[in-house]
């Protein structure tokens, strides 16, 4: 039985097509615009909001990549779904491409103020302007250094330099900063922000206790969750060490960030920027902890037989065909595995006379 089973989803299969809207809940519209990766999709939201001169309009919660289709896509939204009132803020969850991409265009269209965590904000501006994360020099050295040497694939990491810029080619110079805790009001409602770390700098979900989903109306649920990327249904959300942090420590971080997740009711209707609006959000926390549980343990024995680099142990974290954009955050996700065994003194990191650098078993 696979682990979505155990999920209730309120609006089943239902999807919101390109550039229109899905209502959610009262105030609450789902978005699905499209990402040309295997990931082939993000969620977007919109929410009913009044700003602080009494105006009426909607907030935007994350934004999609900067492309001409999800501008397109974004262009019928404005004309179909917004009632005739305008976009008064957009708010970002965190410096993913997929995320804020299109913040810079959207704020200029509106005339209006992007909201995120200043820590992204200002990462996501060094990302605009230079090399960051998945390509580059650095990032291929970085992916040497952990035994990745196939010069096809360093040499496509090299040529993604822009890769970082190209989707997300500029970002607003203002902002109103978010911070944990952090109570925003949008129009009949608050929402609180909540931190995460680990997939992000300073990732913001956002929660709000007083509204109730709609759809399978049997088990309507007494709160809503928009969980950004720190909670999706179908697969793990990616926890990497790249080469602008080469000795960070973050599944740490994103698994504490995850229990506190596991503080809000049980019946909470969570919105993830991937997959489908679902139930569940205890059981999906502990299925997420029993995941990174597997590969830890996968990654200790291997490096208990042998020492293993971060590329070696690939094929036993990832048993699937993995492309070169998968391959980066494989690499980061494989690296985050064995520096947490390491920080934890379970294994110890050696680098080896060509240049490698290697874990074994203390």
């Amino acid at each position: 039985m696979s682990e979505e089973s155990f999920l209730r989803y309120p609006l089943a299969d239902t999807l919101p097509a390109p550039g229109t809207a899905l209502e959610i809940a009262p105030g609450i519209r789902w978005l699905r615009m499209p990402l040309p990766f295997a990931l082939n999709h993000i969620n977007l939201w919109l929410l009913r909001d009044q700003d602080e001169e009494g105006r009426e309009g909607w907030a935007i919660v994350d934004c999609g990549i900067s492309d001409d289709d999800t501008r397109a896509a974004w262009t019928q939204v404005f004309t179909n779904e917004l009632q005739g009132l305008p976009v008064l803020r957009v708010i970002v969850t965190h410096m993913h491409p997929d995320h804020i991409g299109l913040a810079h265009w959207l704020t200029e269209q509106w005339n209006c103020r992007l909201w995120i965590s200043a820590t992204d904000w200002n990462t996501a501006r060094l990302g605009s302007l230079s090399v960051t994360g998945v390509g580059g020099e650095s990032a291929a050295a970085f992916f040497a250094s952990h035994g990745l040497i196939d010069p096809e694939s360093l040499g496509k990491i090299r040529a993604r330099g822009s890769y970082y810029s190209t989707m997300v080619p500029a970002v607003p110079s203002q902002y109103r900063r978010l911070i944990d805790g952090l109570q925003l009001e949008t129009g009949d409602h608050s929402w609180r922000c909540i931190v995460g770390y680990g997939h992000a700098p300073e990732h913001i979900a956002l929660h709000c206790p007083d509204i109730a989903g709609q759809g399978d109306n049997s088990q309507v649920g007494s709160g809503i969750l928009i969980s950004g990327d720190m909670l999706l249904p179908r697969i793990s959300t990616n926890v990497s060490v790249f080469d602008s942090e080469p000795e960070a420590n973050p599944l740490p971080m994103y698994l504490a960030s995850i229990r506190r997740l596991a503080e809000l009711p049980a019946d909470t209707l969570v919105l993830p920027s991937h997959g489908k609006p679902f139930y569940g959000i205890r059981t999906r926390i502990e299925q997420l902890e029993a995941h990174h549980e597997e590969r830890l343990a996968v990654a200790l024995n291997a490096c208990q037989k042998h020492p293993c680099s971060a590329a070696e142990l690939l094929e036993v974290l990832f048993k699937r065909r993995l492309d070169l954009h998968q391959t980066t955050f494989a690499m980061g996700e494989s690296i985050a595995h064995l520096h947490m065994l390491w920080r934890a003194g379970q294994l110890r990191r050696v680098r080896g006379t060509d240049g490698v650098i290697r874990f074994s078993a203390v």
